[in-house]
């Protein structure tokens, strides 16, 4: 939560193999078993999963890494972001940080871009191929379900609760006698429709989405549907779990065919939308550790 204390990482820096340099930071013990976390967006940064999702490294070696686009690894390049060079960006990543079996938490965006570097790295195109993933409220798998979600959200944000909200902090004077209080809380109203109860949205950690990257990156995508290549993912046994709020505004069904696609474990929360680590923190991380082991 933004109101807490984010401890400095172990360790940080930038990569030096990838076309613009890309911030990695790293928390928990040196050594044990490496957790590579992949936020969401596109065109975020890793800090909004601060600091909830660091409860992983209380046992786990956690590398988090803001993608090309975002955060500390923006890029005045007007070159397309593509979700290709996403994909080999982490490859490299992981390159340089010496991770050779290496498991991924992929949230949200992130999920989805663990899907798609495991699809090319199980037909060789990158390397290494993932020892186990956790994939958190995955983006939709095909365009189809994409574009149910974003009708649904924008129902949602237009809608009487989140609406009420607004009036609420409008007419609060919050904006003239706190300013920074006032900018959080628009922030949290942006977000309102991501969550079971709207009212639950306080207390986040603020980013920035880089525009252009997550339009150039979804393009890239095309019209597309990632069901059958993650079928063919199940031959190889990856111990995969899929976690997915019962309310987020992304299809649970969505979810449903990526986990029956994969043989993967699907664990679905109660009253919980698109933000598990806020909305049903110990549940959530229950699940992660009962998977991770």
């Amino acid at each position: 939560m933004a109101s807490h204390s984010i401890p400095a990482p172990r360790t940080d820096g930038f990569t030096t193999t990838t076309d613009i340099p890309l911030y990695w930071a790293r928390w928990g013990a040196e050594g044990v078993d490496p957790v590579v976390v992949l936020h969401g967006g596109p065109g975020a940064s890793h800090e909004y999963l601060l600091p909830q999702l660091l409860d992983i490294a209380a046992t786990h070696d956690c590398l988090f890494y803001d993608q090309r686009g975002g955060g500390q690894s923006k890029t005045d390049d007007r070159t397309p972001i593509t979700w290709e060079v996403q994909v080999a960006d982490l490859a490299r990543v992981l390159a340089e940080q010496g991770e050779h079996a290496p498991t991924i938490v992929g949230y949200s965006w992130g999920a989805l871009l663990a899907m798609l570097y495991t699809i090319e790295a199980a037909a060789g195109r990158v390397a290494p191929l993932p020892k186990r993933l956790v994939l958190l409220d995955p983006a939709p798998i095909s365009r189809a379900w994409r574009g149910e979600f974003e009708r649904e959200f924008a129902a949602r944000q237009n809608g009487s609760a989140v609406t009420a909200l607004r009036a609420e902090l409008a007419a609060s004077g919050l904006r003239e006698a706190n300013p920074d209080a006032y900018r959080q809380r628009t922030f949290e109203l942006s977000v309102a429709g991501y969550f079971s109860d709207p009212h639950r949205a306080t207390e986040l950690t603020p980013f920035r989405v880089t525009g252009r990257v997550q339009q150039s990156i979804w393009e890239s995508l095309g019209d597309f549907d990632l069901t059958p290549a993650l079928h063919k993912l199940r031959a190889l046994r990856i111990p995969t779990l899929i976690v997915h709020g019962r309310q987020d505004p992304i299809p649970l069904a969505s979810s449903q065919a990526a986990a029956v696609a994969m043989g993967a474990a699907l664990v679905t929360l109660e009253d919980c939308g698109h933000v598990p680590y806020v909305e049903q923190h110990e549940q959530l991380m229950a699940a992660i550790r009962a998977h991770l082991g």
